[in-house]
């Protein structure tokens, strides 16, 4: 199980100064870097576009999610191939550099991107200061579904999300991002030590899978941790109408997620949540205002 590190420790129990000592799993964490190749045949440029620190697994689907969600492919058909960069002398690094090569006729467009293309598994990308960020890259505004989701089925996901995560059973140490259908199904289901590469490889698989990605205005995405605005833009920009998470929401990502129309979840757990946008995507009775 390469996501997995075995380690030796000691554990201390809270009644005595007896230690113990047990072998261990623990999540692995490794860099990533993200090259990028791009135009014309005759005349093949390399950029480096970002660096983070992930769990090995799935890294073709963690670039392709990545390069989506910022905008610099629109279309999974603009993408050529995917594979690990080897250099010579470098071999301990071939499986931490993935070079993602688009077709000759796409235009890339990198200004959009404001700092080094660095980033870290616990923050996403930094420096989007504000909801403008996001109106650049072609978040749609998203529709109304014609069937209200059903309450008690939100109630129902973050339990099928953790039985299905299989290195999170041996380490408790990855989030998860889950991809449902309408009816609660879950379809795809990606680990990362880091929230926001949980939600890249996720959505890098659905964007392989065009039969999944194309239904995407049905669908419900669960990650397991907080709300940032940074995993609201990264949802819009498949077009998937609603986000729930089992943690708490901030105050950006619930602006992000009103205005361009998606319903927006948080603290998903112990027989409730909020819905902080959109709710009118769920067959809800509301009741009057608390003042």
């Amino acid at each position: 199980m390469p996501s997995v590190s075995p380690v030796r420790l000691y554990r201390v129990d809270q009644l005595s100064a007896h230690a113990e000592e047990r072998p261990d799993l623990l999540a692995t964490e490794e860099p990533l870097e993200i090259r990028l190749g791009y135009g014309p045949a005759t005349d093949r440029q390399q950029r480096s576009v970002s660096i983070t620190m992930r769990t090995p697994g799935n890294d073709f689907e963690l670039a392709l999610g990545f390069l989506f969600t910022e905008g610099i492919v629109r279309d999974r058909s603009q993408v050529h191939t995917i594979h690990y960069c080897v250099d010579l002398g470098r071999q301990e690094a071939a499986d931490n550099i993935v070079r993602v090569e688009l077709t000759p006729e796409v235009v890339v467009d990198l200004s959009g991107l404001e700092r080094n293309f660095y980033m870290t598994s616990s923050c996403g990308i930094c420096g989007k200061a504000s909801i403008e960020a996001i109106h650049t890259t072609g978040c749609p505004v998203l529709p109304t579904t014609a069937t209200p989701i059903d309450p008690a089925l939100i109630h129902t996901l973050p339990n099928l999300l953790r039985e299905a995560q299989r290195v999170f059973t041996y380490t408790g140490g990855l989030h998860a991002a889950g991809l449902f259908d309408h009816a609660g199904q879950l379809l795809l289901l990606r680990e990362d030590v880091g929230r926001h590469n949980a939600l890249d490889k996720l959505i890098g698989a659905a964007l392989n899978q065009p039969t999944l990605h194309d239904a995407h205005a049905g669908h419900i995405v669960l990650v397991s941790g907080r709300l940032s605005f940074e995993l609201v833009q990264k949802t819009l920009m498949v077009g998937i109408p609603v986000l729930v998470a089992v943690g708490a929401p901030s105050s950006l990502a619930v602006s992000t997620a009103a205005e361009f129309g998606m319903t927006l979840i948080g603290f998903a757990r112990d027989g409730r949540y909020n819905v902080y946008s959109g709710p009118e995507r769920i067959a809800l009775s509301i009741n009057e205002a608390v003042q």
